[in-house]
């Protein structure tokens, strides 16, 4: 499928560009200089650039969140107390901390204190519970953990599967509490420690990991991936000098999760490059949105397409436009929606972005064409694969093929000392993703999973996810730790879960097809909903069901994906297979009919 002439860019439009690209260039080549730190001995990373943007702007706003107002002055005082403090405790350089809170400033102010010390935040899903949380944090083996007042309840439910002391087990409070019993409040228990930087911000080098940011993956459980605090560098300086031009003058505001990478890395590194403030909010509110964006005198946004969906559901209002935002940065926008965004909220610049938080590869919407991902420096191609599979096709040669320009293929990123790939804490799954000789003896490259489209001048547009995860809610969902939670279900045999397109909305919403144990008589729908509820976080739960009597199987037994995510809802492709939809409000799986089908792909539902 090829993308619409309009989207190719030609010699045409990359010459109504030169004049930008001109009073940028300076800007850029100074951002390529720093992003790029290749010295071992140079000092880097999070904690280092928050030090230099406090000695820029001590007293500029930092952090915003609700009617608080930190300073960078204040922030860096706060999070040296708190590395004081752990440091007396034993955490140093290479420890590992789970942070479990949710977005709020002390989320930041913990991950800035470990940061210092050069020890590694792992950022924790604050949507996990149960058997996920517990592979979770057992998979980094963290020597300690901080825990929000408000997943308190969550982290008790599993903490006698987890080997962390009492001693460093401690929590954040959301409201004022009294301390409860096995925990140590954090910001009390380190008030009286020094307010100087730790000697240990210079000793953080590019290659010192920094974060393990979690992804689902191809064996159902999340992954760490591990982000260094040079990735975070580039990553930072790319965003906040190259692309966004931040200043001390300008506020991002962000209503992303911190857990993942966009928000953690892209906004926030953005904000700190720049000594610009940071706007936080728990969780995003469409309806808040804007008012937010005008208390916070905001300048930029961070999103994902399905945020500014839902902000263009919202009714239409004289004060749309009544703000300081020029730009945004972000990623998941479809061309359906970005036209329409730009012109209702007139937003001038969409900083689009790919970047894999497992991977080494980033493009960046630079030059501010509409609906593409942007381009990347690095060395990438996008190869044939097979559609049954996702796996990438060779030749008779025994290398791969590339996709002409205009075509789609799944994307590949070399790896190399300027693209190194920093990977997974589990080496195994390092050797999975990991390709050899593929355009010539020797070469190595990242398969991403990703399918892309080249649409000119080294620009790409995002076209889908491969493999078992698809994206819906701004999150990645893994099919097999579905499948594995609903196989727990009494009633069911088999499961096979997918993503499914609905129209006008962004990502692949869940949908499973599964096999009852004894009969669709005895499976109660409702129930089935509750059930899913209760082990799932929200985004995970399937929307559709289909009820297979036997499932079809390729003839190395794997499960007939492609013709399932083909045949989604549509009751008249199911053949004989009853169909259920999970509608919003509802409290279980209804039939799905030719007419609720047309409501459901006419937008009559809001997914």
């Amino acid at each position: 499928m090829n993308p619409p002439h309009g989207d190719m860019i030609t010699w045409g439009k990359m010459l109504r560009k030169v004049p930008a690209i001109v009073r940028a260039l300076p800007r850029v080549v100074r951002g390529l200089r720093a992003a790029n730190v290749t010295d071992p001995g140079q000092p880097c990373g999070l904690g280092w650039h928050f030090e230099q943007a406090t000695l820029r702007n001590p007293h500029g706003h930092a952090v915003l969140y609700g009617d608080r107002v930190l300073s960078y002055a204040d922030v860096n005082r706060q999070a040296n107390r708190i590395a004081h403090y752990l440091q007396a405790q034993g955490v140093g350089k290479g420890d590992v901390v789970a942070l479990f809170i949710e977005n709020r400033p002390e989320l930041l102010l913990c991950v800035l204190a470990v940061a210092k010390l050069g020890g590694v935040c792992a950022m924790v899903n604050t949507a996990q519970t149960q058997a996920t949380l517990v592979h979770s944090l057992n998979l980094v083996s963290p020597v300690a953990i901080v825990v929000g007042g408000e997943l308190m309840g969550a982290y008790d439910a599993v903490r006698d599967q987890v080997s962390i002391q009492a001693a460093r087990t401690w929590f954040i409070p959301d409201q004022p509490a009294p301390e409860p019993e096995g925990y140590i409040e954090l910001i009390a228990a380190s008030a009286d420690c020094p307010e100087g930087n730790p000697a240990s911000t210079a000793q953080v080098f590019f290659n010192d990991p920094c974060f393990y940011i979690y992804t689902s993956g191809t064996t159902g459980l999340p992954k760490a991936g591990i982000m260094k605090h040079g990735r975070w560098t580039r990553t930072a300086v790319s965003f906040g000098r190259i692309a966004l031009d931040m200043g001390p003058d300008e506020v991002l505001y962000c209503t992303l999760p911190l857990y993942h990478a966009t928000g953690l890395c892209v906004c926030w590194g953005s904000a700190i490059v720049g000594a610009s403030g940071f706007a936080i909010r728990r969780k995003f509110s469409a309806s808040q949105f804007w008012d937010d964006v005008r208390t916070f005198n905001a300048t930029t946004l961070g999103y994902v397409g399905e945020l500014c969906r839902y902000l263009l559901d919202q009714p239409p209002s004289e004060s749309d436009r009544a703000h300081r935002v020029t730009k945004m940065v972000g990623n998941g926008l479809r061309p359906g929606v970005w036209a329409q965004f730009k012109a209702r909220y007139g937003v001038a610049h969409v900083c689009e972005l790919y970047a894999a938080s497992d991977g080494n590869i980033g493009f960046t919407n630079v030059l501010n064409f509409d609906n593409t991902i942007g381009f990347c420096l690095q060395h990438w191609a996008l190869v044939d694969y097979a559609h049954d599979s996702g796996e990438p096709i060779r030749g008779g040669d025994g290398f791969m093929r590339k996709v002409q320009t205009g075509g789609q293929g799944l994307l590949l990123a070399r790896i190399d000392d300027k693209s190194p790939f920093d990977g997974y804490t589990d080496p195994e799954k390092n050797l999975r993703v990991i390709l050899t000789d593929v355009f010539e003896p020797g070469d190595r490259y990242f398969n991403t999973g990703d399918l892309l489209r080249s649409i000119g001048f080294g620009h790409a547009q995002f076209v889908d996810r491969l493999g078992d995860t698809y994206r819906w809610k701004g999150e990645n969902v893994s099919t097999t730790e579905v499948e594995n939670v609903l196989l727990q279900h009494p009633q069911i045999a088999e499961v096979v879960a997918y993503g499914v397109e609905i129209n006008n909305t962004n990502g692949r919403a869940g949908m499973v097809a599964i096999t009852p144990s004894e009969s669709l008589a005895a499976l109660d729908m409702r129930e089935l909903l509750q059930f899913a509820h209760s082990q799932l976080p929200p985004y995970a739960v399937p929307l559709f069901l289909r009820i297979k009597v036997q499932m079809e199987t390729t003839g190395t037994f794997k499960y007939q994906k492609v013709r399932l995510k083909e045949e989604a809802f549509d009751p008249a492709r199911a053949g004989n297979d009853p169909v259920y939809a999970w509608l919003p409000g509802s409290q279980g799986y209804v039939p799905v009919t030719g007419e609720l089908l047309a409501q459901i792909q006419g937008g009559h539902f809001r997914y």
